[in-house]
């Protein structure tokens, strides 16, 4: 399997597994990027890692200004995979969302944020 991928096993897509995040998750945010995360526990035990995006109508009237910046956000993950499963481990899952009315200027802007979200995780 590629290292770098997005397969759809890590594609956060049960209403079952959204719902459960929402109730017992955790919220972090950074700048204009908010994640909710739950991590594997006895009671609730995961699988494997699972992440999905998602940005607010509200801020974003154009389904083209949306699908951008959903796509900005996979190609952060997929590209700092390795970081990610470091700062929020091999069993969780995880939604990504964009909070800011701004579109990013440019894809450095939205990976620097990831990046800091993940090592404010770690530390």
């Amino acid at each position: 399997m590629k290292k770098n991928g997005y397969p759809t096993q890590e594609k956060l897509k049960k209403k079952s597994e959204i719902d459960l995040l929402f109730k017992k998750g955790k919220w972090i945010s950074v700048d204009n990027l908010r994640i909710i995360y739950l991590h594997s526990s006895e009671k609730m035990p995961i699988e494997s890692h699972k992440i999905g995006v998602s940005v607010s109508k509200k801020f974003f009237k154009r389904a083209v200004d949306r699908n951008r910046i959903k796509r900005l956000l996979r190609e952060c993950y997929r590209l700092n995979k390795a970081l990610y499963q470091e700062a929020f481990g091999e069993k969780s899952i995880a939604m990504l969302f964009w909070v800011s009315k701004d579109l990013p200027e440019h894809n450095s802007i939205v990976e620097n944020q990831f990046l800091n979200l993940c090592k404010k995780k770690m530390g």
